[in-house]
């Protein structure tokens, strides 16, 4: 997302930083690995994201620019997805960390690469007013790349030919002063299409930038430049809906020592209830020729907290977590599925 340029300036662009990249075997069988590289930043559904705020508004503005964060996180949740998302005090209980720093311009890491960062540090940066327009489009944009949604701009089928050498030479002026490295990372490189969901590009998209005219060659359409986004499209809505469905209010109970089929698609997630008759040690896993991500969660007064979690992705092994369970305490485990790569079913088990 990008700053006004109300006097005709170049704009000032999100600098995403570089995605993490997970190293998989050479020899993974292609499904196995674009299904991985298509869920991996995604949250499990159902996770509350709690953020915090290093600073009340640095050098940008006051508790004005910490509202419009609140407002742009809610704004996705009004969508009905199954995200929460809770503000807290201590950056120690948090995933998101958030600083205002017109110097730094604005960024956030995307989905899951949050949790690889200290929490002494901020993942997601302001650097600029949120109170404008462009402001609050930028706010809902930072906040879509915490949820797991990268640039829409460097999505494959979008087609974009750049005029590299004016890309180039417009961002490495002011005021974003980028080097290439940065214009290339976030503008020009092209994602894999096993990364993306669907096959269409969404120029409305809040993820997508604006362009000024002289930076596309082709499409045609788009020589002129790329208007900005200022609110959610349908397709934005639409996609987050996928990934973060609205949760049941009951999943299904699971029963010691009795295994349940998961039914799945890549990307889908399967959610049950755990109530243990003892209190001890138990162990949960999945079986069968998958790559899952598995989660568990205890219900307690202040909602699901975090226990343990596992991704076998890429491994040929299945998950499995160990916790000590509480009788008569609920849980809730949670499995989402890269992918079925091998013949036979699976299922889920605790024991």
């Amino acid at each position: 997302m990008n700053a006004s340029a109300e006097n005709g300036a170049m704009p000032r662009y999100c600098t995403q930083p570089p995605q993490t990249q997970p190293v998989l075997r050479p020899d993974l069988n292609p499904n196995r690995s674009r299904a991985i590289l298509l869920v991996r930043a995604k949250w499990i559904n159902g996770t509350v994201l709690h953020f915090a705020f290093l600073d009340r508004g640095g050098d940008i503005g006051g508790s004005e620019q910490l509202d419009e964060v609140r407002h742009a996180f809610q704004a996705w949740k009004a969508l009905g997805i199954g995200l929460e998302f809770q503000e807290v005090a201590d950056p120690g209980d948090s995933e998101i960390r958030i600083v205002f720093q017109e110097n730094e311009g604005s960024a956030s890491y995307v989905g899951r690469d949050n949790l690889g960062i200290s929490t002494t540090q901020p993942t997601m940066t302001f650097g600029w007013d949120l109170t404008t327009p462009y402001g609050k489009a930028t706010a809902l944009h930072e906040t879509g790349h915490a949820i797991g949604f990268a640039h829409e701009h460097q999505n494959p089928f979008a087609g974009i030919v750049w005029n590299e050498e004016r890309v180039y030479a417009d961002l490495g002026a002011p005021p974003n002063n980028w080097p290439h490295e940065v214009t290339f990372n976030n503008i020009l490189r092209k994602l894999s299409q096993n990364e993306v969901t669907g096959s269409t590009w969404d120029p409305d998209s809040i993820m997508e930038y604006s362009f000024g005219p002289g930076l596309i060659v082709r499409p045609e359409q788009y020589r002129g430049g790329i208007p900005a986004s200022l609110s959610l499209s349908a397709t934005d809505k639409e996609r987050v809906l996928q990934w973060y469905p609205p949760l049941h209010a009951q999943p299904p109970r699971l029963q010691a020592f009795q295994s349940t089929p998961l039914q799945l698609a890549t990307g889908q997630q399967a959610d049950f209830e755990i109530v243990p008759t003892e209190t001890r040690s138990y162990q949960i896993g999945t079986f069968g020729n998958s790559d899952v991500v598995l989660a568990l969660f205890e219900d307690t007064d202040g909602g699901l907290q975090y226990v343990a979690a596992d991704d076998d992705s890429g491994q040929d092994r299945n998950g499995r977590l160990e916790a000590k369970l509480v009788k008569d305490h609920r849980y809730v485990a949670r499995a989402r599925l890269y992918s079925a790569w091998g013949s036979g079913s699976i299922a889920v088990m605790y024991w």
